[in-house]
Order: structure tokens, then C-alpha cells, then sequence
């Protein structure tokens, strides 16, 4: 087999940082549509089942998230964030419906540099790596339906999500995706869920752009009434 040459590993090494980071509007459709990442996905969503939407959550709700602040992609630049997307997210939606909550940590914290992030987000994916979760799982027992939240990275969930999901038993359970992201929505967690929520039916999630979580009340009510999500689901169990 051909070994690559430094021109074209340096080539992958761009297009998967943009994938993670988002780009500026001039070069979006250039990189998404040239991406080999992007046209992967194109290949597994073809070939790969897709779960059955269900249509409505029911029951008590648990929303399981991952969110990493510091350092982050806004419109093009950096900002620093002190709480990260998606548990504004996540808060916002424990507002509206009164859920549990479960915050996934990783023992190995990512590093607050964005660019330090990517790299290990990189490395992690190719590894099919599985990052260890800090703390104890929570019990699903008792619950009906289980958001789960994270960003989407380099087209993604962050692979500890994986690890979460792996780890627990869906039987009986409505599994729900929201994520943050820069440019690529739900990313592949359809599939992703499908195959490591074990026993689980799935109802439509919600991707928000990261930059407009905070003015996301409007979007997140509409979709949790879709859902059939609403009052008093429960009080917070772990933040």
C-alpha cells in the first residue's frame, strides 16, 4: 500500500479541524462538500439502519449531558466560555420541563485550548477511542424518557458519549438527541444512538447552533410540545 505524503496528511488534518470547528461562510460549501469526513457520512447514513422516529417522549425524563467549556468556535473566531454550549442547553430545557439532570465528566478533562481540543477529538475518534467517565452511571430505572445532550465534533458526538451509552441498558427507554453545533446539526448521533442504545425507540431531536443557544427558548418549547414533554418531570438529581 501507497504510503500518503506530508501534503496530503496536512490536507486531512485541515479538513477534519474545520469539520470540528465550523469555517466562515466563504469557505463552508468548498470544505463540506470536499470533506472525505463529510462524504463518509454520506456513505454510512445510506448504508447504515436508521432508527424509527416514535414520535412523542413519555414518562419521567432524565437529561444526560456533556458540555465543555473555555475556548470555542464563535462565528468564525474564538470566545471563551465559562459555561459551555450545550449545558446552557441542557439548563434551559431542565427550566421548561423540570427533568433530572446527569452532567457526563470525563476523568481526563479537555484542555481548555480549542486547538488542543481538536487534536484529541481527532485522535480519539480515529482510535475509536472510548474516554472513561468520571464519577458513577446514573440508574435508568424509574425513567421513560432520556435526552441526551452533547456538541458535535468533527461531524459527531465526542466519543465519551459513546461510553456513556455502551454502559447503560435502554430496554423500554425513549431516547432523544439535542446537540450544539457549528455547521453540521444532529451530526451522525441517529445512527450512533441506534447502534449503542441497547433496546431503545427513539423520538426526533434538536440541533442548535452554538452561538444561538442562549436566544433558543422559543425553538427548545415548540420541540419539547412536539414531544409531548411539559410541567413537572422530576427535580435535579446530579449538575
Amino acid at each position: 500500500m501507497n504510503q500518503p505524503n506530508h501534503s496530503s496528511a496536512r490536507r486531512r488534518t485541515i479538513l477534519r479541524a474545520a469539520l470540528f470547528t465550523g469555517v466562515t461562510a466563504m469557505t463552508a460549501p468548498h470544505l463540506s462538500s470536499c470533506s472525505p469526513a463529510n462524504d463518509q457520512r454520506a456513505s454510512d447514513e445510506k448504508s447504515s439502519p436508521r432508527p424509527a422516529a416514535s414520535g412523542t417522549a413519555r414518562g419521567k425524563v432524565l437529561l444526560a449531558y456533556f458540555s465543555r467549556p473555555g475556548e470555542n468556535y464563535h462565528y468564525g473566531g474564538r470566545t471563551d466560555l465559562k459555561v459551555g454550549n450545550t449545558e446552557v442547553m441542557a439548563r434551559t430545557i431542565r427550566a421548561l420541563i423540570g427533568c433530572d439532570l446527569y452532567r457526563i465528566e470525563p476523568v481526563e478533562p479537555y484542555p481548555a485550548s480549542y486547538d488542543a481540543t481538536v487534536k484529541r477529538n481527532v485522535g480519539e475518534q480515529e482510535a475509536d477511542a472510548r474516554p472513561a467517565v468520571k464519577g458513577a452511571l446514573p440508574e435508568l430505572n424509574g425513567y421513560g424518557t432520556v435526552l441526551l445532550g452533547s456538541p458535535i465534533w468533527n461531524v459527531r458526538a465526542p466519543m465519551i458519549m459513546t461510553t456513556f451509552t455502551e454502559r447503560l441498558d435502554f430496554s423500554g427507554k425513549t431516547v432523544v438527541p439535542f446537540t450544539t453545533h457549528a455547521m453540521s446539526g444532529l451530526g451522525t448521533t441517529a445512527r450512533d444512538y441506534a447502534a449503542s442504545c441497547r433496546g431503545a425507540a427513539f423520538a426526533d431531536g434538536l440541533a442548535v447552533q452554538g452561538e444561538e443557544v442562549a436566544q433558543a427558548d422559543t425553538v427548545l418549547r415548540a420541540w419539547l410540545e412536539r414531544l409531548g414533554l411539559g410541567g413537572s418531570q422530576g427535580v435535579a438529581t446530579r449538575t
